[in-house]
């Protein structure tokens, strides 16, 4: 049974405890799918690690789907998938199988970041449905690039942020934009687990995942020299449109890659697809007036553990303006610091004019002033369904958009990014949405990346 707690501010150490559920309710799918012929022919592009889970989906929805193609630059990963799947083809290049997607009607991705936007382009453009892991791409430039052509293709698309698809998130949600608080005029989210650039103990306290892998000796540095490439991998083609350079373990296997920014953007892209998913859709936010960010001396290659960032939104509507700060690793809000809410290891804290939501992925509670009137929870307007990859091939079936469309995900992607943009920029930087840049040249250089020979953005 999903329960909540509502305190007061003074109050809320003593009396407040409460906890929502994050089992997901089922519901019937949009159009019933008994015959073969009503089948969505679906490829997966990466088969290992994330991309497995899109495989076991496919599994679980055999009356709604059939898995055509598979592809994978891990021999090892592939093989794997394939035993489950005999019937699909398989690939080693993912630019071959975008190539003969005739009888393709939906793409899973979920390739290095890096490569997102060379496999979610020529999908769309076929007009096909698509499914990308966060998030969307590895840069502001690619975004855009993939937001446009997915308005263009009018087909359904879903950013892989999970945590949308939860009971707590969408109660959360519910409550923001019903005034329970009133206007909301600053937030803070913060989470713990960050893996990057930081010192031996910071690593040992952020649960680096270098600790557990045995790397610990490049959490601040690069190797003098490469590794032999696995016999599995294709190093080749996993670099793709980045520069080379030689194999090592402190990339394969993943997510170790997601700490370099020749492949990612660190915690930032990574967790803040999820953290900062909450607060964007539940305040309604869309582009930023300024972004400014602070942390330790920017690496050449390596993201930092820890950091901190803050956006700046104007009105939407009826909508307050709203500051959003993000904390990450050992960094965390004052009011955290000074022990006035709950400290939960990572959150999200609205601060309205009548109180404040505290919520993380499985739980929120409500902080009331001690003269907001009495509290009552908003009717839900938001339906609680099946597991995200699940509703994103229910809305393809139906013609409907996904809950975390590319319309809606990009604009969270671009924000994210560009709060890693203005950390290595060391500057606050206004937001040119229209134009697609700051108001700092040193800034633009890093909305875009030039691509290794042989591979262009379609």
């Amino acid at each position: 049974m999903n329960t909540h707690s509502v305190t007061s501010r003074r109050g809320f150490i003593q009396r407040a405890l409460l906890t929502t559920g994050v089992s997901v309710i089922g519901v019937p799918a949009v159009v019933s799918a008994k015959s073969p012929n009503s089948k969505m022919n679906v490829a997966c592009i990466a088969t290992g690690g994330r991309g497995r889970s899109h495989v076991n989906e496919a599994k679980k929805m055999p009356d709604l789907v059939e898995l055509v193609a598979l592809c994978d630059v891990n021999a090892k990963a592939l093989e794997s998938a394939a035993a489950l799947f005999p019937q699909a083809r398989t690939y080693k290049d993912f630019r071959e199988l975008l190539a003969k997607v005739d009888d393709i009607d939906a793409v899973f991705i979920a390739t290095t970041e890096h490569t997102h936007a060379f496999a979610i382009l020529p999908a769309l453009r076929a007009k096909k449905h698509v499914y990308c892991e966060k998030p969307i791409t590895r840069d502001v430039f690619e975004c855009r690039a993939v937001m446009e052509a997915a308005q263009k293709a009018d087909v359904t698309t879903q950013m892989g942020t999970q945590i949308h698809s939860t009971p707590n998130y969408h109660r959360v949600v519910e409550l923001i934009q019903s005034g329970a608080i009133g206007q909301v005029k600053e937030v803070h989210t913060w989470v713990s687990r960050s893996w990057g650039m930081q010192s031996r103990a910071e690593a040992e306290a952020n649960n680096d995942l270098f600790v557990k892998v045995g790397l610990l000796d490049y959490i601040d540095k690069m190797p003098a020299e490469g590794k032999p490439v696995p016999p599995e991998l294709d190093w080749d083609l996993w670099i793709g449109p980045a520069p080379m350079r030689p194999f090592h373990d402190i990339y394969f296997p993943g997510p170790r890659w997601y700490r370099y920014w020749s492949f990612a953007n660190g915690t930032m892209s990574d967790l803040g697809s999820h953290a900062n998913d909450l607060p964007f859709w539940a305040l309604k936010l869309d582009h930023p007036l300024t972004v400014e960010a602070h942390g330790p001396k920017p690496h050449p290659e390596i993201t930092p553990a820890n950091m901190r960032a803050t956006w700046t939104y104007g009105k939407r509507g009826d909508l307050a303006p709203v500051t959003h700060h993000w904390y990450q690793g050992t960094e965390k809000p004052k009011v955290w610091t000074e022990g006035k809410i709950p400290q939960w290891k990572d959150g999200s804290l609205f601060i309205g004019e009548q109180g404040m939501v505290l919520a993380n992925y499985g739980a929120h509670l409500i902080i009331l002033d001690e003269k907001a009137q009495e509290f009552k929870r908003p009717p839900r307007t938001i339906e609680d369904g099946p597991s995200h990859q699940q509703q994103f091939i229910q809305c393809a079936r139906a013609g409907k958009k996904a809950p975390c469309d590319f319309a809606y995900s990009g604009l969270l992607t671009v924000a994210n990014h560009l709060g890693g943009v203005a950390y290595r920029a060391g500057k606050k930087l206004k937001w040119d949405p229209v134009a697609g840049k700051t108001n700092d040249d040193a800034a633009n250089k890093l909305l875009a990346r030039e691509y290794r020979p042989g591979w262009k953005l379609m």
